[in-house]
């Protein structure tokens, strides 16, 4: 199962308007651990930029899943709540979970979030959609030679 971690870079960034601004940005990656994960954003980024740039922070996350859109250009965040039925009691039991949905406005990612669940058989209750600032997200690298 895929390991979440979310890595923010601080550095200058050049602005639309020529403006060089110093900015903190978060990059979601797939990897077996924090310091995996901070070097692949470093990887990833140093061609990138000129100037000043740190990691300022990695954190794993509680994202379980991500639903991919090539169209999207945004990320967000999906909490949603699976409905099970405890027999013992006879009551109902909610379980959150956190699915990462790509889109390119709040709609898409409504009906991307839909379209990914279509055969679930459990039953689920969306609690919130929440935009990210999410950058990023580099998937795992998996391929023989990492070089």
């Amino acid at each position: 199962m895929a390991q979440w971690i979310e890595v923010r870079a601080r550095y200058d960034k050049m602005m639309e308007n020529g403006v060089v601004k110093k900015v903190t940005e978060p990059y979601l990656v797939d990897a077996l651990s924090c310091t995996e994960a901070e070097a692949r954003v470093t990887k990833e980024l140093t061609p990138c930029i000129s100037g000043d740039f740190r990691i300022s922070s990695v954190v794993t996350t509680k994202i379980s899943e991500i639903f991919w859109d090539a169209r999207g250009d945004r990320f967000y965040k999906v909490k949603v709540n699976f409905i099970t039925l405890d027999e013992k009691t006879a009551t109902e039991k909610r379980t959150a979970s956190y699915i990462l949905v790509q889109a390119s406005c709040f709609k898409d990612a409504y009906d991307n979030f839909v379209d990914g669940m279509s055969g679930m058989m459990a039953d689920y209750e969306i609690e919130a959609i929440t935009e990210t600032k999410i950058v990023e997200v580099y998937r795992a690298n998996l391929s023989k030679d990492n070089g």
